[in-house]
Formats: C-alpha cells, sequence, structure tokens
C-alpha cells in the first residue's frame, strides 16, 4: 500500500493515521499542537485541519514544517510551499469600523472542548447584512473557518489581542 504524501494540503487526521510516529515531532514544533493528545479535538479539528492550516495555528512557516515532516519518513524536501494561498489578513481593512460589528462570538470553549464552531459561525455570517460585521474570539488562528468564510464570499481581518486571544472579523462586502 502506498503512504501518503505529505504536502500543506495534507489533514492532520490524515497525516496521524499514515504515520503515528510523527505526532511527537508535530506536537513539539508549537505548543497548540498539544491539543492533538485530546481524544475528541484529533477526531473533530484534525480531520478538518490541514498542515498549511496547522501551521498558521502554530505560527510556523508552512514550508518548514511539510518538509521536517517529509524528510523525517523518507520523503524529498519540496521548495516553494509558502504561497499567499496560506496567509491570512493581518492588517486592517478599510471595511473594518466598529460600530459595524453586529454579533461577538466566543468559540474558544468550545474549541478548548474539541467542538466545531463553524456551523454556529456560518449561521451568524448568513444573519449579516451588507458592510455589517461579525467579531469571532479563538484560542488560536482558526484557519479552517477562515478559509470556509472566505470561499463562501466573506472578508476577514485577524487581530491577534493574546496568545490565546484570536479575534477574526467577517464581513460580506
Amino acid at each position: 500500500m502506498e503512504k501518503l504524501i505529505i504536502t500543506p494540503r495534507t489533514k492532520i487526521h490524515d497525516l496521524l493515521e499514515a504515520y503515528p510516529e510523527l505526532e511527537e515531532l508535530l506536537i513539539s514544533a508549537a505548543p497548540p499542537f498539544k491539543k492533538l493528545k485530546n481524544p475528541v479535538l484529533r477526531r473533530t479539528i484534525a480531520r478538518v485541519t490541514t498542515l498549511a492550516q496547522a501551521a498558521t495555528i502554530g505560527g510556523l512557516n508552512v514550508e518548514e514544517l511539510v518538509n521536517t515532516l517529509r524528510e523525517e519518513v523518507g520523503q524529498a524536501g519540496v521548495a516553494d510551499l509558502a504561497s499567499d494561498e496560506y496567509k491570512y489578513n493581518t492588517e486592517q481593512p478599510a471595511w473594518f469600523l466598529a460600530d459595524r460589528i453586529k454579533e461577538n462570538l466566543d468559540i474558544r470553549d468550545m474549541l478548548n472542548e474539541g467542538e466545531q464552531p463553524v456551523h454556529l459561525v456560518l449561521s451568524s455570517l448568513k444573519k449579516l447584512k451588507e458592510r455589517e460585521i461579525l467579531e469571532t474570539i479563538a484560542p488560536f488562528v482558526p484557519a479552517p473557518l477562515i478559509d470556509k468564510a472566505t470561499g463562501l464570499g466573506y472578508d476577514h481581518w485577524v487581530l491577534e489581542i493574546a496568545t490565546d486571544e484570536i479575534r477574526v472579523y467577517f464581513t460580506k462586502q
């Protein structure tokens, strides 16, 4: 049976199923990855989170993370994996005005308990009128959530308040 080829799009769950020996290496790469020890998180968030998204969550370089994992399992390193596709808007956009925030969702407890807040957030996004803003608060950059919302046509802005308090603002222009 052929082993999984590790790329930025590889899901954490699939990576650890194919290469369980990479768990400790992944966990040691960044403190937020310690949550992979939680079986609930492992079954939920790890199934939808790619290595590119995990690198964002862990504050790591995508190319370095992927190549470190590839080398560990005997796959050749790959150059030029870093692209704008894996970056998030961290500069305050012109559309952001605090008085346009219509709802605030603190999803930290949900994420820490291994629950997926995507349906809750998407439901709130659908209720937004043009130029209104949804504020979410997470313990890390919720990369899969941002990717999903962006794919549905929402703009975002990521603001790091503290290492465990990330605010993400969404709007539909």
